[in-house]
């Protein structure tokens, strides 16, 4: 009888503690938002944030409201879909709204790198002294010069004549894109002499060519290796990529190069002092690499793509670029040398400033995730006041929320490369229900987690559009294809992808 007893008393507290891990105990408590469990414990709603987030979230506001949490994966999510909210949550202090906890798992898992406390202001100092203001000119130069090598040495050298060459877009963009963004970053071949830098630089386009083959097969897996739901063979392959540009990324490999830029040395500089060792450093870069290139090169091939498919976009940007052009004292020709684009130029480009954005309205769409470390109240624009739960997680999709709101872009699915520019080239400002809002476009998140290499990604990518239309006929093979769909898989995970590619033909315009 005895026995009895003591497993009785064993087994009750643990069957209940296994309970409450499932969640099954959880109700909705005086003022907090509307509670939805689903009825899987734990698992909550997982296959169907994962299915396809943008539906499932669109499916729980029409039954909810704005304001709604939900159970994911054993973690309760409260979904903030109110925009004039944003505004408090990216702004609260971290002790008591913090992403710190939800980063750091991600980043141990997809990259194996482990973040010091230090790691995020290492970033951010390094990103403001070299991809802003003067550091960010420069940045801009060096990434021209690698475009110039990856597009244009055939151009320049006469070999190419104006015969139309025929390519995938969105690999073609996605492997220009990484490959010069790569270089400018984590430098080049060294070389002496003029015949040697023709060795260095065919070096260098073999080398990053095949550097991009390796990314694309681990970017492929990102996913679903993020939400931890690989099938081994699939997660034996991510390791062995991970492994892979741990070493060819190495802080060993890289002082045999040219021309490192300063935002990759001086934070190898930061974390070397800081006591970060060796081997974590390597992945500390590995977790750069992705994040300066991971989406350049997508939303490069959507913005090109969108201007093919719209003649009037197209015509107006190009005309912009030519314009740019002339009044800069520059003029492509055939068999001269490529011509050089400065950060001054890019900004003289209100329509393709604009074109970009509306193409990263329509593409990107992260997912801005923050730990609830305090009780804390939340007011809505309806005056409603809601308490968020300690030890929740608060999140905002403003792919769904902002970008695609009727209510604050007239016509949200449709392309329209001026949308964000007043006819006199100034910045166009957005309202609901006659309010301004501050958050009408959120590519790059927001607050203490915004993208810190924004300004550089940007440029990047004007500067791969420029290049483009200033050098190059371009159209699509078939004019009458549709705009691919996209791969809902990668939800929240930043720029969108197709589901498959669209053939396009280029030729020299000169």
């Amino acid at each position: 009888m005895e026995l009895w007893v003591v497993l009785l008393c064993t087994l009750v507290p643990l069957l209940l503690g296994g309970l409450y891990v499932l969640g099954v105990f959880r109700t909705r408590r005086p003022g907090e938002p509307p509670l939805d469990k689903g009825t899987i414990p734990w698992l909550g709603y997982l296959q169907d944030f994962r299915r396809d987030s943008s539906e499932f979230l669109k499916r729980m506001q029409r039954k909810h409201g704005d304001v709604f949490t939900v159970l994911i994966g054993g973690n309760y999510f409260t979904f903030v879909m109110d925009p004039f909210c944003f505004d408090s949550i990216v702004r609260e202090s971290r002790s008591k709204l913090d992403f710190k906890v939800f980063a750091t798992q991600l980043v141990l898992r997809v990259f194996g790198y482990k973040p010091l406390e230090a790691s995020r202001n290492i970033v951010h100092i390094s990103s403001v002294k070299h991809l802003m203001g003067e550091g960010l000119i420069a940045m801009t130069q060096t990434t021209m010069e690698n475009f110039q090598k990856l597009m244009l040495f055939n151009v320049s050298s006469g070999e190419e004549k104006r015969v139309w060459q025929e390519e995938n877009l969105f690999h073609y963009c996605y492997n220009i894109v990484f490959r010069a963004g790569y270089l400018a970053l984590y430098g080049s071949e060294p070389h002496q002499g003029a015949g040697d830098k023709e060795k260095a630089e065919e070096q260098d386009r073999v080398h990053s060519n095949q550097l991009f083959h390796e990314f694309w097969k681990y970017d492929r897996l990102f996913p679903r290796l993020a939400f931890a739901v690989l099938p081994p063979k699939d997660k034996r392959e991510a390791e062995q990529l991970k492994r892979l540009f741990w070493n060819m990324l190495s802080v060993k490999k890289a002082w045999q190069k040219d021309k490192i830029s300063p935002w990759i040395s001086d934070q190898d500089q930061l974390l070397t002092e800081n006591g970060v060792p060796e081997y974590m450093q390597d992945r500390f870069r590995f977790m750069l690499l992705w994040a300066s290139q991971g989406n350049t090169g997508p939303t490069s091939f959507w913005l090109l793509l969108y201007l093919l498919k719209h003649p009037e976009a197209m015509k107006a940007v190009r005309n912009e670029v030519d314009k740019v052009l002339r009044e800069n004292g520059k003029e492509v020709k055939a068999g001269s040398p490529p011509i050089t684009i400065t950060m001054d130029m890019l900004n003289q480009t209100p329509l393709l400033h604009s074109a970009l954005e509306e193409t990263l309205r329509l593409v990107a769409a992260p997912l801005l995730v923050r730990g609830v470390l305090e009780d804390l109240s939340l007011k809505t624009s309806s005056g409603t006041q809601y308490t968020l739960r300690k030890g929740d997680r608060v999140a905002l999709f403003p792919h769904l929320s902002v970008q695609m709101n009727p209510e604050i872009h007239d016509e949200p699915h449709k392309f329209k490369y001026d949308r964000f520019v007043n006819p006199d080239g100034t910045k166009k400002d957005f309202y609901k229900n006659g309010k301004k809002l501050k958050y009408v476009n959120m590519p790059w998140g927001a607050g203490v987690s915004i993208c810190p290499g924004r300004f550089f990604a940007s440029a990047e990518m004007k500067l791969f559009v420029f290049l483009m239309l200033s050098h190059y006929d371009l159209e699509l093979v078939n004019e009458e294809e549709e705009m691919p769909a996209i791969d809902i898989s990668r939800w929240g995970f930043g720029t969108m992808h197709p589901v498959h590619d669209v053939r396009f033909r280029y030729r020299p315009r000169f």
